[in-house]
């Protein structure tokens, strides 16, 4: 519960590898008051960029996980089974927030393809 508040506590960085889908706090890991303080165009993050991004922290979660579950089996002494199963939810977790996003995505994009123009 520690580490979760911690996490929570920590402002969010432009760069995708501590935010975006697998970290949560926001598609991008930008937040509001730092893309509101951005005057350049060049510090801003184009949506592809940044759904990317979160994708791809989200395979590296996953591969993360899947290569540590295959360690413990293999009965590496580095790995312990409880840094195996969290690396697992995390990896879970990330993978079911990209899906509610993608969701999300389609049913707006269902909604402007059903407009009456």
């Amino acid at each position: 519960m520690a580490q979760l508040k911690a996490a929570a506590s920590k402002p969010a960085t432009p760069s995708l590898g501590a935010g975006g889908i697998g970290g949560l706090p926001g598609i991008g890991g930008l937040d509001q008051a730092s893309a509101a303080n951005a005057p350049d165009a060049s510090s801003k993050v184009s949506f592809s960029d940044a759904l990317k991004g979160a994708l791809q922290n989200v395979s590296d979660t996953q591969n993360t996980a899947d290569n540590m579950g295959k360690r413990f089996a293999a009965g590496d002494d580095s790995v312990s089974l409880s840094d195996t199963m969290v690396a697992m939810q995390k990896a879970n977790i990330g993978f079911q927030a990209a899906i509610q996003v993608r969701n999300k995505l389609v049913s707006a994009y269902t909604t402007i393809m059903n407009m009456q123009v």
